[in-house]
């Protein structure tokens, strides 16, 4: 599969596009149904954040989803032009409280980090951020 890019508008009713853009090509690759659901979500979560932190939820920017097989895996890069952010700023979610307050929000990142392989965050020459989203096939099941 050669790489393959989705520019869509900073708007949460475009997260359904980017879904099942992922979702495609998760299953062109041979990722099972929960691999899938787990990529989408997180694929969901990023464009969320950048929607809701980068553009402020500002429709008029837009968001690049770039999907690209590597060996054994699928590699997803999201890019804007919004506001910086840098994870390591994020303290780690305390979840008893998180639970106890009845919470919504704010777990985008901790859920990435749990649903995918790898997830890493750079700034690109331009003044673009990038979150970079890897998962691995498990070849012990196939």
């Amino acid at each position: 599969m050669r790489a393959r890019s989705l520019n869509i508008e900073s708007r949460t009713d475009r997260l359904v596009d980017a879904r099942e853009f992922v979702s495609a090509a998760a299953q062109e690759l041979g990722f099972g149904d929960d691999d899938i659901g787990k990529i989408a979500l997180a694929v969901d979560e990023a464009c969320t954040n950048v929607i809701k932190h980068a553009y402020h939820f500002d429709g008029q920017q837009y968001l690049t989803i770039t999907v690209e097989a590597g060996k054994n895996s699928i590699e997803i890069r999201i890019t804007d032009s919004g506001e910086r952010f840098d994870p390591r700023e994020l303290p780690a979610p305390d979840m008893k409280e998180y639970l106890k307050k009845f919470r919504k929000g704010g777990l985008g990142v901790y859920l990435m980090k749990k649903l995918m392989d790898e997830v890493e965050y750079q700034l690109l020459p331009g003044k673009k951020n990038e979150v970079r989203l890897v998962k691995y096939l498990d070849t012990r099941h196939s």
